[in-house]
């Protein structure tokens, strides 16, 4: 959603010459680049335990930060009001941070302003023509206002504005639903999170972002029991949309998800462990592909040579078959982004191509770093932090394989598609993940359901070691955040793949 200006100016309790007065601030105490980010955002969260609606909250968080560039040193200050004394003692906390004298005069006068900008426009290398680059222009240079009709979550039903019986009825409507399908089921615990965040950017540049962010987000835990024993199923769905999510398809398609494989977790059993060829099931396996792989993609990592891709743009690390994205373009996912926290256009980077390494995940810093544009990568938690190289919706492009061939070639391993937690060393790209369920693979055939197994391997390993790539590529809509360092809302996805080789940690 992208509402007019002045609504962000009216919000924040700013405009324009108040926006250039704050930025010209930190340039005057020696900094090379300054930004703002402004942030008013609303969460809302229900939750429904033994058959009722029992706690609840809403609050609002709301403030700026301000970023000071100079040379390597960082500088990041930020103040919970938008009174303007307040936002200028942030911007000298920052310039502080970066050890450069800090000003106190008084107001700027506007050829001063002027004057900072554009020094500091001369020295952001806004723009490198391709005939002074080797052929490859780079951009760095966002101007222009948003553009409400290329907004990529429109919420027609807005969060702020629904009365809370609303979402109370939803959430007893899906635990009647989930309860309808299986006599065995003994409990639900229904969450429904939804947030909506106001962001209004500016910087040294002069470049004016602002965007309004709806997330929901619908999570349940159904306990069944059989015989004395119990079993969980967990589900999520969440999407950058309004209130009009919240409808009777997603209750049938969470309550069919509820059950399904339930009979086969109940008989399930560890396998023998070993090497062995594993077959990841379309979609939520995305999540090892975003954990094990894609943050070795992110460039803070390469840029300190923490990653094990540092140094191998342009290598082949994977078979032709593979293309992997990642992408902020996909209309109402959780990873979307008109733009990123840094105003720059949200857009669908190819990190690999046909198995070759062509792009990192850039955000300002590390693009002016390798000469190259931003990808729109800059994100962060909230106002409180500064922004870092962070993923949004990760995905491997589609290959030619059919599901049922791919099982089939293999004469034993397993097939998984729901995974829990994992751990992964960045450095190494070594991972071991947690598998819910699964199958295994006898002769070409899924015969008996597995359970409560690791999958231990490493990253580029695996990446390398994929030989058949499905037809069937699928964006997990799950509610899934990635933590590192921050927290911030991401998606995942991949078609059915075979890995030829990892360590599964069985019996």
């Amino acid at each position: 959603m992208i509402h007019p200006a002045s609504y962000y100016y009216r919000l924040f309790q700013v405009d324009r010459p108040v926006l250039e007065q704050l930025v010209a601030t930190g340039l005057r105490s020696g900094g090379q680049w300054c930004d703002l980010f402004f942030e008013n955002t609303t969460y809302g969260q229900l939750s429904l335990r033994d058959g009722a609606v029992t706690s609840g909250g809403l609050h609002t968080d709301y403030g700026v930060g301000i970023r000071i560039l100079s040379g390597e040193k960082t500088g990041y200050a930020y103040s919970e009001t938008t009174r303007l004394p307040d936002m200028m003692e942030a911007a000298r906390a920052a310039a502080a941070i970066t050890r450069n004298p800090v000003q106190t005069g008084g107001h700027l006068t506007e050829k001063e302003v002027a004057e900072l900008f554009k020094a500091a426009h001369d020295k952001a290398d806004s723009y490198v023509p391709a005939e002074e680059n080797g052929g490859r222009t780079v951009k760095r240079f966002y101007p222009g206002e948003p553009n409400p009709a290329a907004d990529r979550y429109p919420a027609r039903i807005p969060w702020r504005e629904t009365s809370p019986a609303a979402y109370v009825s939803f959430l007893e409507r899906l635990e009647k639903a989930i309860l309808s399908k299986d006599q065995r089921i003994v409990k639900v615990l229904a969450n429904l999170a939804w947030q909506v965040t106001d962001v209004l950017m500016f910087n040294s540049l002069g470049e004016l972002k602002y965007d309004t962010r709806p997330l929901g987000s619908v999570s349940a835990t159904v306990i069944f029991e059989q015989n004395g024993r119990r079993e969980n199923q967990t589900l999520s769905k969440s999407f950058r949309c309004g209130v009009e999510m919240l409808s009777d398809n997603l209750i049938r398609e969470m309550a069919g998800e509820a059950v399904r494989d339930i009979d086969a977790r109940f008989e399930a059993g560890r396998p023998a462990g070993g090497q062995m060829s594993v077959v990841m099931g379309a979609g939520a396996s995305g999540i090892l592909l975003h954990e094990a792989m894609g943050h070795a993609f992110e460039a803070d990592f390469n840029r300190k040579g923490q990653s094990i891709f540092s140094g191998r743009m342009g290598s082949r690390i994977a078979a032709p078959c593979i293309t992997i994205y990642d992408d902020a373009t996909i209309r109402g996912n959780r990873g979307a982004l008109n733009y990123d926290d840094e105003g720059v256009p949200g857009q669908k980077t190819a990190m690999v191509e046909d198995g070759i390494l062509t792009s990192y995940l850039h955000d300002r810093i590390s693009a002016r770093f390798y000469g190259v544009s931003p990808t729109g990568n800059g994100r962060r938690e909230s106002f409180r932090y500064a922004p870092i190289p962070r993923m949004r919706a990760t995905y491997m492009d589609g290959g030619t394989c059919t599901k049922e061939d791919i099982i089939a070639s293999v004469t034993r391993g397993i097939y998984v598609d729901q995974f829990a937690n994992g751990q992964v060393k960045i450095g190494e790209g070594d991972f071991t993940f947690f598998v819910k369920s699964g199958y295994l693979i006898e002769g070409g055939r899924m015969t008996r359901p597995v359970k409560d197994i690791n999958i231990i391997g490493n990253g580029p390993r695996a990446l390398a070691d994929i030989t058949m790539v499905g037809n069937d590529p699928t964006i997990d809509d799950g509610a899934w955040t990635c933590g590192k360092e921050q927290s911030a809302p991401v998606s995942c996805g991949i078609p059915t793949v075979l890995v030829s080789s990892l360590t599964v940690g069985g019996e």
